[in-house]
């Protein structure tokens, strides 16, 4: 104790503080102001331009972009043409984007080859142009050895073969092959109405003119088909005799004449 009448334990006391009554206050936040919420024309507006971002994006893809480029040119539908024939003449570069080939063109240069009768072509997504041909199919062959030509269903004459003509495809000896000519299209009339098998047997079918069709079998036989009319009729009569005169049944005929189908004469 001192002077003052004070312990030691009275100044210890003396010097602690008593919490306030109530505790002790919590410390105040700063005042932070909420942003009020988007008009309904302001969140159109964020979501028209995010749009018009995301469709910017889009077209640089695919009209700039090198993502969705050219890298290959498929080419089906081919025979006697070959794959890299038809990529010189589509003239498709590689890198271009897919949007920016215009596949009308394309087929435009494509059709220039004789020997395509129809094509298309179309964009394979992500990376190639597919281009699609419909090759022409010989049925007849004119002209003289070393300068003949293939002549299709159609008497389009598209290409010229040096050596034997495919299988099937018959000589046809006409004074102006082409696809307005007469005689041309009688004689191909002729010649598709017979089974691919017998026109193998056809040594040529001559036609001085159009209600003159002669066909000249390996045998020697000759067939006198006349005109171009009933010209599957006459194809039917004819494939039945051979096979009755093959069979026995009738004397080999060194002419039948089946120019009038329903009076088949044979000497």
């Amino acid at each position: 104790m001192n002077r003052s009448g004070s312990t030691t334990r009275d100044r210890v006391r003396g010097g602690r503080r008593s919490p306030a009554r109530g505790g002790a206050r919590p410390a105040r936040l700063p005042n932070r102001r909420r942003r009020p919420p988007l008009r309904p024309r302001q969140r159109r507006s964020l979501q028209a331009a995010a749009l018009v971002t995301v469709l910017a994006v889009i077209g640089w893809l695919l009209w700039l972009g090198p993502v969705l480029a050219v890298r290959t040119v498929q080419v089906d539908g081919l025979s006697a043409l070959t794959a890299e024939q038809v990529r010189e003449v589509a003239r498709v570069s590689d890198g271009v984007p897919l949007l920016r080939v215009d596949v009308g063109a394309v087929e435009e240069r494509v059709a220039t080859l004789p020997q395509v009768r129809s094509v298309q072509a179309a964009r394979g997504w992500p990376d190639r142009i597919v281009i699609t041909v419909a090759e022409r199919v010989p049925v007849a062959v004119v002209g003289s050895p070393g300068r003949r030509s293939l002549v299709d269903a159609e008497g389009i004459l598209f290409d010229t073969v040096t050596g034997d003509a495919p299988r099937g495809v018959v000589p046809l000896e006409v004074a102006d092959p082409g696809p307005r000519d007469a005689a041309t299209t009688a004689g191909l009339a002729a010649i598709r109405a017979l089974p691919v098998a017998l026109r193998e047997d056809i040594e040529q079918v001559a036609v001085p003119g159009p209600e003159r069709i002669e066909l000249t079998m390996a045998d020697g036989s000759v067939v006198v088909w006349g005109g171009p009319e009933d010209s599957a009729t006459k194809g039917q009569v004819v494939v039945a005799l051979l096979d009755r005169i093959d069979d026995g049944e009738l004397e080999p005929a060194a002419v039948i004449d089946v120019s009038a189908p329903d009076a088949v004469v044979l000497r």
